[in-house]
């Protein structure tokens, strides 16, 4: 019996430098407390006893997907690719590619949203459509793959990495993403899911500057969300 293996991690990509894993959707990036899990300790230990590696594993948090957000998640295993890959976020040379099931059907079909958004201490994000007091710039393109009876599904490139940002903006266009309540959606899933994934990471690799696509599959409830139509 191995002990990583028992670990129910879906690890998309490992190498020396990086892991990226499969976030599932409730389960927080980082938790504030040890007692709490989350990907981030999930994953460090996976790689302690894959390796066998005495003490703390060594994993750096280079960007963090939503609590109820499904999908690729990277992660750094040493100090140097911590800190190139943060460069790369920073500097929004990383490519994010979500896909949303969003109720109704978006006009256009595709295009550019630029709104400002605000968080709130409500744990919720204020979208603006002009800059306004302790608000940031919030970019995202998006287009609809896919026309379903009263859903549409949306491929979305996120320019900027604001709280929230995905759900707010697209809310704000008066197209919630399914079962997202908190941003007005009407449609629910179980166990509080919401139909927003995280599809792929396009960046270049911390050490050997080769490009890096890690692509993940939809998550279960993906699917049935879709079957809901």
């Amino acid at each position: 019996m191995n002990p990583a293996r028992d670990n129910p991690l879906n690890v998309l990509y490992l190498d020396n430098h990086l892991i990226a894993v499969a976030k599932p959707p409730g389960l927080p990036t980082q938790s504030e407390s040890i007692d709490r899990p989350s990907l981030l300790e999930l994953t460090r230990q996976w790689v302690k006893l894959e390796f066998k590696k005495p003490g703390k594993a060594f994993l750096g948090l280079v960007h963090r997907l939503d609590s109820p957000v499904a999908g690729v998640a990277l992660f750094a295993r040493t100090t140097k690719a911590a800190s190139r890959l943060a460069r790369q976020f920073r500097e929004r040379s990383v490519k994010k590619f979500y896909r949303a099931i969003v109720e109704g059907k978006p006009q256009p079909e595709s295009g550019d949203l630029t709104h400002y958004l605000r968080k709130e201490k409500s744990l919720k994000a204020t979208v603006f459509p002009r800059p306004a007091p302790d608000a940031k710039k919030a970019e995202l393109t998006y287009a609809v793959t896919e026309s379903l009876a009263t859903k549409s599904v949306l491929e979305i490139e996120l320019k900027t990495g604001r709280f929230h940002q995905i759900r707010a903006q697209l809310s704000f266009m008066g197209h919630p993403i399914v079962g997202d309540l908190k941003y007005g959606a009407s449609t629910t899933l179980l166990e509080k899911h919401i139909a927003l994934y995280a599809e792929k990471l396009i960046f270049h690799h911390p050490v050997s500057g080769k490009e890096i696509v890690i692509e993940c599959p939809p998550p279960t409830h993906w699917t049935i969300a879709l079957a809901e139509g």
